[in-house]
């Protein structure tokens, strides 16, 4: 692995022009505590790019009030971990299928990329849109187009919060950048793909997976939620802004 300056690694993150998404897969990097890209490696033996599971950019007990260390370790060390090999392995099935020329599992396989990719790509967005540092909310450029876009601050939290808290079953809540609109728009996303707008960018998001919560707060997700929304890594949601609108 190499290391990246900051600015490199936001690139990487998801917001340069094979990161257009909103859910999708993407190879990813990021900086951890010594600024080494995390996500995405090249793999030795085979010459192909594969994921790997990045490490957390703080300590797994920083977020106590909100999050717990055992619930912070299992979803990072079990859960978003077996989406890094699940996304792994079919990418050699892949390989795989196109060297025999047998497409018969395509579709299975397809589908499984979509899900278990995608889960990569947020679960290591999940963690960059949480800090330790108590920060007030966006500023900048962010705070502007949110302004213009939701008509306060105020107002697109209560719409972020109540988007995560009525996601049908498992999944997320995303602020994206829609490009051809050139506007903020939040979505509800279901499992880690379904109900994405193509062509937009992932700038933040909350998962609500029971497993992202139900430790400490067992069936309680909006109490999850709202305690969430007092931890957004906003400086970090208004870099990835500013280089999704090219203001970098």
């Amino acid at each position: 692995m190499m290391d990246l300056s900051r600015r490199e690694a936001l690139k990487a993150f998801g917001v340069g022009t094979a990161g257009l998404l909103a859910a999708g897969a993407g190879c990813l990097a990021q900086e951890n505590h010594s600024g080494v890209a995390g996500a995405a490696r090249m793999a030795a033996a085979t010459g192909k790019r594969r994921y790997e599971l990045g490490a957390l950019p703080y300590k797994a007990d920083a977020l106590g009030e909100v999050l717990d260390a055992e619930t912070v370790s299992i979803h990072h060390g079990k859960h978003h971990a077996g989406y890094v090999t699940g996304a792994n392995r079919i990418l050699d099935q892949l390989d795989a299928a196109r060297a025999g020329g047998d497409y018969g599992r395509i579709q299975a396989l397809s589908r499984g990329l979509a899900f278990t990719a995608s889960g990569v790509v947020l679960h290591e967005l999940y963690w960059r849109s949480m800090s330790p540092e108590r920060q007030e909310g966006p500023s900048g450029r962010l705070a502007a187009q949110v302004e213009s876009d939701f008509g306060s601050v105020s107002a697109f939290a209560d719409q972020f919060a109540a988007a995560a808290k009525a996601v049908e079953a498992s999944g997320w809540a995303v602020l994206v950048w829609e490009p051809a609109l050139r506007q903020l728009l939040v979505l509800q996303i279901e499992k880690h793909q379904d109900l994405a707008v193509w062509g937009s960018v992932p700038l933040m998001v909350c998962d609500v997976w029971e497993h992202a919560y139900y430790l400490r707060y067992q069936n309680r997700r909006a109490e999850y939620v709202d305690r969430w929304m007092k931890v957004i890594d906003w400086r970090g949601t208004g870099e990835r802004f500013d280089l999704a609108i090219g203001g970098v």
